[in-house]
């Protein structure tokens, strides 16, 4: 037994070098306790979420561009190793908790649709529509999470990695991230609020400097890798990034990440909060505007789109008949229903369980399920 005990101090001695503005293990909060073990607590939220059955299939899920025959074109997969290579790399050179760092990274776009921000907006559209409550991929993050990963029962992660999940929006881009201390109550309450005011819950900041650094890191891991992407499918080439931006950031996926990553380590040492310099943060600023309208606005036609909306659409009816009409032999009893728990079911209206399963799906088997109620 003393052994274990020295076992588990050598994962928290690390902690001696930590930050001030660093969060400590000691802080982790759960809705339910866990017995101790060797591991530190969001150590084993790492775990938790690598070992869940969501985290397999973001490998077939869209990042930008959906269904594109070329293998080196980035999944949603390898978006969140960027995030959480990305948001280590500045974790361990502020002296941050990295731990939480990589299970908040890991961990934060799991609520996300197939077909990437299309899907998303599509099945906004039926959320509003059928519930009167917005969707969005960092809420749906956090919902999996407490009420449907592992049978409905949820994984129990921290509230420090599940409000930074909440909070890591990397569409909104600051030149400070400044964390906000909240109780167990206030996340629950912000996290409550958003399915009613989606823009006010944008702007809510993270609880953990960590948190703070996730969100940027997001942006770091797509920007410069969503170009690439863009290059090598032949939608632009590289020598029509604006000058005024490759000038300060670089005009490839390294030099920009290596630039934006040294700036805010510059910034942000022995600091309370997470930093851009003026300089960087006006050429990144311009770079998402850039990619915006050559890259994210582009990523699918307009046909394209309605033939996936009918298609989502006529998926959701379906599936909501067949729960109410008990058919066993649906997919989503099949793949989905059965597997979760009788409080899940009990719990949770059919709606809103047609809602989760869309929401999970690969996109593969969402294009195999729309070939068969529209071709």
């Amino acid at each position: 037994m003393r052994q274990l005990e020295i076992i588990k101090e050598n994962f928290l001695r690390i902690e001696n070098t930590y930050s001030l503005y660093a969060t400590r293990s000691s802080q982790a909060i759960r809705f339910e306790a866990i017995d101790d073990d060797i591991r530190a607590p969001f150590f084993r939220d790492v775990d938790r979420i690598i070992h869940a059955l969501s985290y397999t299939r973001y490998a077939d899920k869209t990042q930008v561009y959906s269904f594109q025959q070329n293998d080196h074109i980035s999944e949603r997969m390898l978006h969140v190793q960027l995030v959480s290579k990305v948001a280590r790399t500045i974790g361990r050179a502020l002296n941050l908790n990295c731990d939480l760092i990589e299970a908040i990274a890991l961990g934060h776009d799991v609520g996300h649709t197939p077909l990437g921000h299309t899907g998303e907006a599509l099945l906004n559209e039926i959320s509003l529509r059928e519930l009167g409550e917005y969707f969005a991929h960092n809420i749906q993050g956090v919902r999996h999470y407490m009420f449907v990963e592992n049978k409905g029962k949820g994984l129990n992660l921290s509230i420090q990695v599940l409000d930074g999940i909440m909070c890591h929006n990397g569409e909104m881009l600051s030149n400070v991230y400044t964390p906000i201390v909240k109780t167990k109550e206030q996340f629950l309450k912000e996290y409550q609020d958003a399915y009613h005011d989606l823009k006010a819950s944008s702007h809510n900041r993270p609880m953990t400097l960590e948190g703070c650094v996730v969100r940027i890191s997001d942006i770091i891991g797509y920007i410069g890798r969503d170009i690439e992407d863009a290059i090598e499918l032949g939608f632009f080439k590289r020598e029509e990034l604006p000058s005024e931006i490759t000038d300060i950031l670089g005009n490839t996926n390294s030099d920009i990440m290596n630039t934006i990553i040294l700036d805010i380590i510059e910034n942000s040492l022995n600091k309370p909060f997470i930093a851009l310099s003026e300089k960087v943060y006006q050429a990144l600023f311009s770079l998402k505007k850039f990619n915006g309208i050559h890259i994210y606005s582009k990523s699918m036609s307009k046909k394209d789109i309605e033939y996936y909306r009918e298609g989502m659409n006529k998926l959701y009816y379906l599936y909501l008949e067949d729960i109410q009409q008990h058919n066993m032999n649906s997919i989503i009893y099949q793949l989905f229903l059965k597997l979760q728990s009788s409080h899940y079911l009990k719990e949770t209206s059919d709606k809103r369980q047609v809602i989760d399963f869309i929401a999970g799906m690969t996109d593969d088997l969402f294009i195999r399920e729309i070939k068969r109620v529209l071709d």
